[in-house]
């Protein structure tokens, strides 16, 4: 995620590269203006026929590409702004359940408390690397082995399985201070929102926007922006290749940020910063225990990981 200081200039905002659509288009936006150049020096004529385009169909073309665009770019926003609610709400369990193993599991010793919290960690970090591909770290499986006679074999789905050796160990603390059916119902209801957190994670990494409409829409913002110098050249001349290097960057930009944002957990500039979130959720849980907390990461060149 990009980390801007505010009040941002105007400079900035004009010629800032770092988060900006440009690196990922401006191939195609260059392509597109040397395409414009070129039918302007040979003034709209292919192979001695002269191609003639009024603006009717081309107002016509691009009414309907920004309907198509934004309602493209909306889903995709809402699949990011939902992947953000959902890691909001595992900060939020999370605090819940390390404060739950405080006030309502008061006999617990300080060394049980840590091996809740350490399963909260565990869980974030779990999910985070499932949802990025990335690899799990051996500590994950070693948290789920701990105080088994016999280590049980690797997971796929390791956050699942965090969750429910978390389960256990949750349980089987409230049955050691002896609770009321009520708390273990209470903390029970809190794992639950983990499972919906995990549940809501996995739909939106394995369900990405249906491909033909992608493709429809990556064709017609082709088509139309090769075709849209024939319709200027006799208007504005050598402007051309201006007017469409703009029209260009406005449509690929769009195209190209809908595919950014539409997977959420990617690591790419735009996507959110899973790494700093399951920082934060760390100093979070341990902080209510009075442990030592590692300081929150800062970005890194304005862009938080």
């Amino acid at each position: 995620m990009i980390i801007r200081p505010k009040p941002l200039s105007t400079l900035t905002l004009l010629f800032s590269l770092k988060g900006s659509i440009i690196p990922a288009i401006w191939r195609k936006v260059l392509f597109t203006v040397l395409v414009s150049s070129a039918v302007v020096a040979i003034h709209g004529t292919l192979f001695n026929f002269k191609v003639i385009l009024t603006a009717t169909p081309f107002t016509l073309w691009g009414l309907t590409l920004a309907i198509f665009l934004g309602f493209r770019n909306t889903v995709a926003y809402q699949r990011f702004w939902e992947a953000r609610t959902l890691w909001g709400e595992l900060l939020i369990v999370s605090r819940n359940l390390t404060r739950q193993s405080l006030s309502l599991l008061a006999g617990l010793s300080r060394e049980h408390r840590r091996d809740l919290a350490e399963g909260l960690i565990v869980f974030s970090r779990a999910l985070k690397n499932d949802l990025r591909a990335d690899p799990q770290s051996p500590e994950i499986q070693a948290w789920i082995d701990k105080g088994h006679e016999h280590p049980g074999t690797p997971k796929s789905g390791l956050p699942n399985a965090v969750l429910g050796e978390l389960g256990k160990r949750y349980m089987a603390a409230t049955q050691l201070v002896q609770t009321s059916p009520v708390v273990q119902v209470d903390i029970d209801q809190q794992l639950s929102r983990l499972s919906s957190v995990l549940g809501g994670c996995e739909r939106i990494s394995n369900t990405p926007i249906p491909y033909p409409y992608i493709l429809m829409l990556h064709r017609i913002v082709h088509i139309y922006c090769f075709l849209l110098p024939f319709c200027l050249v006799d208007t504005i001349g050598w402007f051309t290749p201006f007017a469409v290097c703009v029209l260009a960057y406005t449509f690929f930009g769009l195209d190209a940020l809908g595919d950014q944002i539409a997977d959420p957990f990617d690591k790419q500039p735009n996507d959110l910063p899973l790494e700093a979130m399951c920082r934060t959720l760390e100093i979070a849980v341990l902080e209510l225990l009075d442990e030592p907390a590692p300081a929150p990461l800062q970005p890194t060149g304005d862009v938080l990981l």
